[in-house]
């Protein structure tokens, strides 16, 4: 058997698939009912959004050309009829309704309140980041405000317990749609946090329709959770639906089984973290024990703890020539000087008066004072001559 031959690429078939819807006139003229969710008004002009009911859901998308056409912008929870045709995008393989006009069916009224309590709680501070609570890291007992029989407290439970077998799971049952539910929820709330029952709250239900969800959409439920000691986290619905509860409360998980995940660290994960750490640590404390080591070998082979007088030793040579050239410099300063005295005599001596006398000269002095002017010596004046080898009074006649 060829399988090549016999075989189709994935490009084959999605082509072929999206010929056959093609060729259906029914899926190419369908108007569908639904609720609008995941609205995104894309900087191109297109809107992509998702069609719901309470059991399934359809990807849609309205291009430009078509959307602006429309009188309304459309928007989450918003009920609507859509007219358009089903086609494959070959790309993905997925199937999506290619949306050509859009007819409101009523917001309703439960819709306009959720919009109007969540406008006025947004105001108020409820839904602000800085209110939120940390989730804590290792929570011993986590308490559950859910109905007591389905699938929801099943799930968070089975999720828990695989997670960490040591955790506490505290359920506190309540009614999680009908009349009087968002008073015992409220409630729940109140008494966990009165008695300190948990570390870490899960308030949770299954999906459904905004009837359904109403309790979680109700001030009272809003101000118990805003007021809670006690972090809560929120599992309201599908990952699709969002309640009041969801924007108020401290962490939002798409489904109960997240929200069980979220609030439980898993305690296998945590310990082969540890032993990750460990092993990372004992590497590192033997790899800087070994550098230390041959930092220590090091030290110890260096020429300054082998002879630890060799640098004194060097030093005291330095300061014996340093004395040396000293000594020299003393010595040559010292000629230098002598020299110099010695030319300044010999040039002092040759101007002295007395160096003249040495070839038979004379000066006269007059009360200590030479004589240099006949004008100065009056007859009857003493004077005294001074001559080589002595000196002679005599007086002017």
């Amino acid at each position: 058997m060829n399988y090549e031959e016999m075989a189709v690429t994935v490009s084959q078939l999605n082509s072929y698939i999206k010929d056959k819807i093609a060729d259906d006139e029914y899926l190419n003229n369908i108007l569908v009912k639904g609720e609008i969710s995941n609205f995104k008004n894309h900087y191109t002009g297109h809107l992509y959004f998702t069609l719901k009911d309470e059991k399934s859901l359809i990807k849609c998308i309205m291009f430009k050309s078509y959307a602006q056409k429309l009188e309304f912008m459309p928007k989450d929870g918003m009920k609507v009829f859509a007219f358009g045709g089903v086609s494959v995008f070959e790309r993905d393989g997925v199937y999506q309704i290619y949306v050509k006009a859009i007819q409101e069916d009523g917001v309703g009224l439960l819709y306009k309140k959720y919009e109007e309590l969540k406008n006025k709680l947004e105001k108020q501070g409820y839904f602000d980041e800085k209110h939120k609570q940390k989730i804590p890291l290792m929570p011993k007992t986590v308490g559950v405000l859910t109905s007591q029989t389905g699938s929801v407290i099943r799930d968070i439970i089975n999720v828990s317990t695989r997670r960490n077998p040591n955790v506490h799971i505290r359920l506190l049952p309540v009614p999680v749609q009908g009349e009087g539910a968002a008073e015992k929820i409220a409630d729940g709330i109140r008494i966990m946090n009165e008695k300190k029952l948990a570390d870490v709250l899960i308030l949770a239900r299954g999906g459904g329709s905004l009837e359904d969800l109403w309790p979680f959409n109700e001030e009272i439920v809003a101000h118990s959770i805003y007021s809670s000691e006690i972090p809560i986290v929120s599992a309201i619905g599908h990952e699709t639906d969002f309640t009041i509860s969801d924007f108020v409360a401290d962490l939002r998980a798409p489904t109960p089984s997240a929200a069980a995940e979220l609030t439980v660290p898993d305690i296998y994960e945590i310990k082969q973290r540890n032993n990750t750490y460990q092993n990372r640590l004992r590497i590192s404390l033997l790899k800087k024990v070994e550098i230390m080591k041959l930092r220590f070998d090091k030290s110890m082979s260096s020429r300054i703890f082998k002879e630890p007088l060799r640098n004194i030793n060097d030093q005291y040579l330095k300061v014996d020539t340093n004395i040396k050239k000293l000594e020299t410099a003393v010595r040559n300063k010292q000629k230098q000087v002598n020299e110099q005295y010695i030319e300044l005599v010999s040039k002092l001596d040759a101007l002295s008066p007395l160096k003249t006398l040495t070839r038979g000269y004379s000066f006269t002095e007059k009360e200590g004072k030479m004589v240099k002017s006949i004008n100065e010596l009056n007859v009857g004046d003493k004077i005294t001559i001074k001559l080589i080898d002595g000196e002679s009074n005599a007086q002017i006649i």
